[in-house]
Order: structure tokens, then sequence, then C-alpha cells
């Protein structure tokens, strides 16, 4: 789950935490509830609050996507919306396209306008009213239902999206730098708050779905997003309020670029000697350190493309296979997805701790990058297999109705004694392809903040993020505009999207862009020259 790309383990959590959220040498409040007295041992007071909305938060998110595929490919009778399964994964990648594009606004306002404080909380009430929209849905009829559907998916979309540029760097700013030893901890808090309400999230959510409908399921994350809401104003007396780059006139990125761009260059003068003119050496420096990072980032949206399918086309696959029960609880399609948070705990410490180690020079950041890019596109040629599988299946039960036609004058209307069918495939063949595609998340998300990090210099670590962000909304574009452009119809399948030819063209885009990024990788001259012998 791409949201989860804060994440962290080990000694990698510790560099998120120092780098992404730099401990605050200004802006600090006088007259803080806290003892005069240095307190290097204990977390500030405040963390709590940050960490208790993160978790809520994301239980919010995740429980609602987690339903959203069921909810417009449903019948209608059964309170969905009836639509195609091609629509369905259009609207999902639109919304994650927008999900994560708009961060650019929120660190257009936390950084230029009115901090990430009131950035956070007033977003997060626009995240509220989404929830609050989608849940009074089955208040109208069918077209009031869609209108709620578009009007809560975008005020999600820009509360979600607004937040996520700000949440763990406003949490990095309340360590003073004497507590910088302590983020380590408070980073591996935060990242277990996210995975913990993301997993609960995918079992409780579909289980109030099943027995009390869409409404009730839309509202149980818009009550936990409203506590998460108040969890953070609780805080707020205890937080301190960093400078914006505004307020310190800090030139960011955007400006020194274009004016390198657009700029009248003399004979024998380099790109970045126009920005010179007009900036600090430091600061050319540190757009400098953008672009080569730019490069290797424009691969990956390929691999969001894939990874953000796990919410939409496996789901749909997922809903025409066989529920099996485990300790009384039902498994389906939806609550598998509970299976992706559970396993990256299991596994950023594995990889973090034995796995990188051990590989020596061969896990330098880019390297294990390009390994999760092959493995994303191995967990793709899974599911097509699933769903080839599954094509076979329903094949079989077509020719065993059209048996049970013939024999309907022998057996009168009803005809059952004819037709005895088997199951579908069950639900737990999606677990492979999860495995697969999470140990890919690991190798790509959290390394390539790691890289992204590592690279740029301190001053652009913001700015890094957003592009982060936006390779994952394109990602999601791309999977909607290939979705409305090919064709929609499949032999053995309601539509294209949940078909395995259409599985099997992303694995082999993303086996191709695979291949070239391992080819960047391999000629990549790092700075961080501890980086490229896996250190």
């Amino acid at each position: 789950m791409s949201a989860k790309t804060l994440q962290a383990g080990g000694k990698f959590l510790a560099t998120i935490g120092i780098l992404h959220g730099a401990p605050a040498r200004v802006g600090w409040r006088k007259g803080l509830a806290l003892n005069t007295e240095t307190q290097t041992s204990r977390w500030p007071r405040q963390i709590k609050y940050i960490i208790g909305n993160e978790a809520c938060e994301r239980f919010s998110y995740y429980g609602m996507t987690g339903i959203l595929a069921g909810y417009v490919s449903g019948q209608l009778a059964a309170g969905g919306l009836g639509k195609s399964d091609d629509y369905t994964t259009t609207v999902i990648q639109t919304f994650i396209f927008v999900n994560y594009f708009t961060p650019l606004l929120g660190a257009w306002l936390s950084d230029k306008i009115i901090g990430r404080y009131k950035t956070i909380f007033w977003v997060s009430l626009l995240y509220c009213a989404g929830h609050g929209t989608l849940a009074c849905s089955d208040f109208f009829g069918e077209h009031g239902k869609f209108i709620c559907l578009f009007i809560g998916l975008t005020l999600i979309a820009f509360g979600s999206g607004g937040i996520k540029p700000c949440v763990s760097a406003f949490m990095g700013e309340q360590f003073r730098p004497d507590q910088s030893h302590l983020m380590q901890k408070a980073f591996g808090a935060f990242y277990v708050a996210i995975n913990f309400g993301s997993f609960f999230s995918f079992l409780v959510v579909p289980w109030v779905k099943d027995h009390h409908g869409y409404s009730a399921a839309f509202a149980v994350p818009g009550i936990l997003m409203a506590i998460a809401t108040y969890i953070f104003w609780r805080g707020k007396k205890y937080y301190v309020f960093v400078p914006t780059n505004r307020e310190i006139k800090h030139n960011g990125f955007f400006k020194v670029f274009f004016t390198a761009l657009f700029a009248k260059r003399e004979a024998g003068k380099t790109f970045w000697d126009a920005a010179r003119a007009r900036f600090t050496e430091n600061e050319v420096a540190a757009a400098r350190s953008v672009l080569p990072i730019l490069f290797v980032f424009a691969t990956i949206p390929m691999f969001w493309a894939l990874y953000n399918q796990t919410n939409s086309t496996w789901v749909l696959q997922g809903l025409k296979m066989s529920n099996v029960n485990f300790l009384g609880l039902k498994v389906g399609a939806e609550q598998m997805q509970s299976l992706n948070p559970l396993l990256i705990m299991l596994f950023v410490p594995v990889f973090t701790l034995w796995l990188y180690p051990a590989m020596g020079r061969f896990a330098a950041p880019l390297k294990r990058m390009s390994y999760g890019l092959f493995l994303a596109a191995a967990s793709f040629v899974l599911v097509a297999l699933i769903q080839t599988r599954m094509d076979d299946y329903w094949h079989w039960v077509a020719l065993q109705y059209a048996t049970a036609t013939a024999h309907l004058s022998a057996s009168g209307p009803l005809g059952p004694p004819y037709l005895q069918l088997q199951s579908p495939p069950s639900i737990l063949w999606q677990t492979w392809p999860y495995v697969v595609v999470t140990a890919a998340e690991v190798l790509v998300s959290t390394t390539g903040l790691e890289f992204a990090f590592r690279e740029a210099a301190p001053e652009m670590k913001s700015m890094i993020m957003s592009f982060w962000l936006l390779t994952i909304a394109f990602g999601s574009l791309f999977v909607a505009l290939l979705t409305a452009l090919l064709p929609h119809t499949a032999a053995q399948t309601d539509d294209a999207s949940i078909s395995s030819g259409r599985f099997m063209l992303y694995a082999v885009m993303m086996f191709g862009v695979a291949i070239l990024f391992s080819l960047i990788a391999a000629t990549y001259n790092y700075r961080d020259k501890s980086a490229a012998g896996g250190k």
C-alpha cells in the first residue's frame, strides 16, 4: 500500500526520521509545558498524539478503499452501483491519481502559507466530510449515490493527499537536537501505527459491510477520521511550530531550475551558471541534486501502475473466487488485502536487519529497487495464471449449464438434478502474488525514499517527497488511461481489465521497465559513496 511509503525498519527507519523530519533548530516556542531541564531519554509528549492520529487516519483511508471496488461493481440489490469491472478500475485508479497528486497542494500550503499544523488540521476536516458524504449515499437513489461517490472521493483525495507530505515531517520537528537519538523508536512506532491501522481496517470494515450494509461500512472510516482529527487537535498546546519557507526566505527547486532554464546563457557557460547570478551557491547546489534523482524516478510509475491494482483489479478478481473461513472469520477478496500490511511488518525488519547486510554491495539502493521491479512483474504473471484458472472454471460452468439446459425436458423446469457445480478456485491462491508484490514494495518503496533522501541536498527533502508521491499518481493515471483506451471486452470474462491477457500485458511492460532501470542502476554515480557499497 502506497501510502505506507514512509515506513521504515531498523537503521533505515532512523535515516527517514532524521533526514525527512529533521530536528527543528528554529521556531521552538518558549514556555512549552515541559520541564526546562534537558530531557534526552523520553519522547516529547506530543508524539503520542501524532502517532494516534496516524493510526486512525490510515484505518479510515484503507477501510474505505478496501470496500470501494465491491461497492462500485456490486449488484444494485446488494447496495452496490452495478458498474462494470473496467469502470470500477478507472474510478479507483483515477481516485488514487488525485490522492497522490494533491500532496503538491498540501506541501505548498504548509511550506508557503499556513504551516504544517494548520494544513493537517483544516484539510482533515475535508477528509471527514468526504467520508460523511459516502456514508449518506443510502439516503438517495441510484443517481444520488453516484453524486455522493464522486463528491466523497474528491474530498477524501484532497484530504488524504493534502496531509501526506506534512505528518511525518511535522513529527520530526517535535524533537530537539539533543533528542535526535530517539527518532528511530519514534518513527518505528509511526510505522507500526500505519500498518496496524490498515491491517485491522481490511478486517473490520468489510465485516461491517457484510452485516450492516455499505452506508454503515463507510461511516466507520468517517468516525475513525473524526477521532484522528480530534487526537491531533488535542496535542496542539504541546506542539512545536517551525517557520514556513516563506518566513525564512529560502528559494526552492522550481525557482532555481526555471531561472536556469529560461535565462540567456553566454558562450562557455553551463546550465546552472545562469542561476548563480540570482541565487546562492548553496541554493543552486541543492537544486542540482534533484535532477539525477528525477531521472531515476521517471521509471517508477510503472511499478505503481501494477502495485496500486491490489486495491482494484486484484479485489475484482478475488470477488469471483470462493471465500474461506479462518478462525471463524470469513476471508474474501476484501479481507485478503490485510495480508499486505501484515507481511510488511514482517518483511521490513527481516530485510533491513538480515537480508541487506548479507547481500553486501549487491544491496546498493538502486540494485534493490531493480530486484523489486522484477518481482512486481512476477506477481502479475502469478495473477495472470490464477485468472487463466478462473477462466477455465467459468468455461466449465458454462458447459455444465448447457448440459443442464439439454435435460430440461426430462427434469422439469428447474433442472438441478443434472447440474452439479464445484466451487470456484479458493481466494487463498492470491496469497502467492500478495507475498511477491509485498516483497517488491519493500524493495522499491522504502529503498526509493532512502535513495532519494541520501542523494538529495537537505533543503530538498520535502520536494523529493512530493516528487515520489507523483510517481504513485502517474502510475494510477496510466492504469486509468490504459483501461479506458484498450478494448473493454475479453473472451471469457466480463471486462478486459480482469483478464489473463491484460495481467500479462502489465507483466511484460514491467519486465521491460525493470531491464531499463537495471541499466540505469549499473551506470548511476552515487553522491553518497557508502550507498554504492550497500551500506
